[in-house]
């Protein structure tokens, strides 16, 4: 009898989870479609997190990309493989280290600016 009951205790939890998580997009979605509705604020929004840390992204991929393509020289050249070189950086650096120092950059600059905008407020 316990088997089935864990069974079914997994069962129920996984079917809340799912309720839970469908209920959060609901109301997500009903939020955003009530007015008053805030385009200036959104848009300032969309242009100061991903627009403005283009240039942070940029540089970090870049240099990151140049320690990368000279460590891996170094190691191919011992197996005289320094034609492959462009190819390990350039999958290496599109599917697994730009999206995450991306991630960091943009988190840590959008962070920094809210944390400074907030610094900012008179307080009274």
């Amino acid at each position: 009898m316990g088997f089935f009951q864990s069974l079914g205790r997994s069962g129920l939890r996984l079917c809340h989870m799912i309720g839970s998580i469908a209920l959060f997009i609901v109301l997500s979605l009903r939020w955003c479609l009530i007015p008053p509705f805030y385009g200036r604020q959104i848009v300032r929004q969309l242009i100061d997190v991903g627009y403005y840390s283009l240039p942070v992204v940029g540089l970090t991929t870049l240099f990151s990309g140049m320690v990368l393509a000279l460590q891996s020289y170094t190691g191919f050249a011992r197996f005289s493989a320094e034609d492959t070189v462009a190819t390990v950086v350039v999958l290496s650096v599109t599917r697994e280290l730009g999206p995450v120092l991306a991630g960091l950059m943009v988190a840590g600059r959008v962070g920094a600016s809210i944390a400074a905008e907030i610094g900012n407020y008179a307080r009274y």
